[in-house]
């Protein structure tokens, strides 16, 4: 029998699917010390942002000898120290198209909030409060300029949506995918000219070395006003920074939905008057879920043959 241990849950229909293939499913989240042991026990480990799978975790699964397979349900997999547990014999695969479409709906829905006040002006409403002139300059989308930086599928999806709308788009991505500025019409530029030109940024790249993406330097290269949206990581923007730039007004607004640390602990960042926060929900739609419990199904049954 197969043992899986899903530590941040699993969509039901997927427990379902393995259940029927003969598995044993087991939902139970651990702190990192406690997971040490559990996963021990386990043939496949399927996390998603919560459980982080870092050396400690590792050696105990490598001295255990059963962990062959870690899942990461969901697009990035920097809260597993990938590199390490391949070189141990463990395979990692995650989830990448099941839930782009709904990060890039909820970074649309973020861009909708700061144009229009719709999260601040709504939290008023519910302190009896009928503050129609305080968010009476909203601003439209269509015609606006939207950077988008990293343009894998998340970055695709929102961009094609964002040219539905009206909205000129541009991209940058360190690795340009061969025909995708024919593909959907969106060009590559270099990261100076999006921060230059861009309304809208909305940053969709994994954390990388080097610190954050969004900074006091580039907030400082873009346009006055401008709004800026990440539901990428946390890790991707400097906080600090964001909201200096929210004080002194060069940002116009913020749409978050990750955070330095979760859950969030910046008080000051996330309940700004304009900033629209959301708390890691990007892959949180039942359309998503149940693409992610299919993916995490299909990619247990071919490793073990099921």
């Amino acid at each position: 029998m197969i043992k899986i241990l899903a530590s941040d849950g699993m969509e039901k229909g997927a427990i379902a699917d393995l259940q029927a293939k003969g598995c044993q499913v087991d939902c139970q989240f651990y702190e990192p010390d406690a997971l040490c042991e559990a996963v021990k026990d386990y043939d496949v480990l399927v996390v998603r942002s919560a459980t982080k799978v870092r050396t400690p975790q590792i050696d105990a699964a490598k001295a255990a000898g059963k962990l062959k397979l870690i899942i990461r349900g969901g697009v990035g997999v920097d809260n597993i120290d990938v590199k390490y547990a391949e070189e141990n014999g463990i395979t990692v695969r995650n989830t990448p198209k099941a839930s782009s479409q709904s990060v890039a709906e909820l970074a649309l829905g973020h861009m909708f909030s700061c144009a229009r006040f719709i999260s601040v002006a709504g939290y008023s409403m519910r302190e009896d409060k009928w503050e129609k002139k305080a968010y009476s300059k909203g601003i439209e989308l269509a015609g606006r300029t939207l950077g988008i930086i990293g343009f894998g599928r998340i970055g695709q999806h929102l961009g094609v949506m964002a040219k539905a709308i009206g909205m000129n788009v541009i991209a940058y991505d360190i690795y340009h995918i061969e025909g995708i500025e024919d593909q959907l019409g969106i060009p590559y530029v270099e990261m100076d000219e999006l921060l230059e030109k861009s309304d809208f940024i909305s940053v969709h790249a994994p954390a990388v070395d080097g610190g954050a993406i969004i900074n006091r330097d580039t907030i400082a290269k873009m346009k006055d006003g401008v709004c800026i949206i990440n539901t990428s990581r946390g890790a991707n923007l400097d906080e600090d920074a964001l909201l200096e730039g929210l004080e002194s007004g060069k940002v116009r607004a913020a749409g978050l939905d990750v955070y330095a640390s979760e859950p969030a602990k910046n008080k000051a960042l996330y309940s700004h008057p304009m900033v629209s926060c959301t708390p890691h929900i990007g892959a949180s739609t039942g359309e998503a879920q149940k693409r992610i419990g299919a993916e995490i199904v299909n990619i247990i049954s071919e490793k073990f043959g099921l």
